[in-house]
């Protein structure tokens, strides 16, 4: 059976098929009791790439385009480690970074296939550049 992003909500109830840990374990395996048991990680509880784009389908179906732009940018981070998101984000804040590290920093967005993500960052520097919100070199 396909997905039908207007038929299909909520994935979890209508199509547990369809949702999956990134080492492929069911939805029905993701209980507290098996992350308290160590038979899940943290990471395997995680929404996966595919499962949030479904996501964002849905949220396209019904009229929520910011929403499903949103699951659509969630879903390109979804892989990228914690600690660069973490890093991504200070950098991202006003006074922290210069033109050229934001540009290296969606450029390893790009890398990783998000780049939604990393034009939002390209976005941002055009935008701090103008309010002068950028380290000086």
């Amino acid at each position: 059976m396909s997905f039908d992003p207007t038929r299909d909500y909520p994935l979890g109830t209508r199509r547990p098929d369809l949702v999956v840990t990134l080492d492929g374990a069911p939805l029905g395996d993701v209980t507290l009791e098996a992350v308290r048991d160590g038979r899940i990680s943290a990471r395997e509880a995680r929404a996966t790439p595919d499962t949030l784009r479904r996501q964002a389908a849905i949220a396209s179906a019904a009229g929520r385009v910011p929403l499903a732009e949103n699951l659509e940018r969630a879903a390109e981070l979804a892989l990228v480690p914690d600690a660069e998101l973490l890093e991504i984000y200070t950098a991202l804040r006003p006074g922290r970074s210069t033109t050229a590290q934001l540009e290296a920093w969606a450029a390893r967005l790009d890398g990783y296939g998000a780049e939604r993500t990393a034009a939002f960052v390209r976005e941002a520097a055009v935008v701090y550049e103008q309010r002068g919100l950028l380290v000086r070199a």
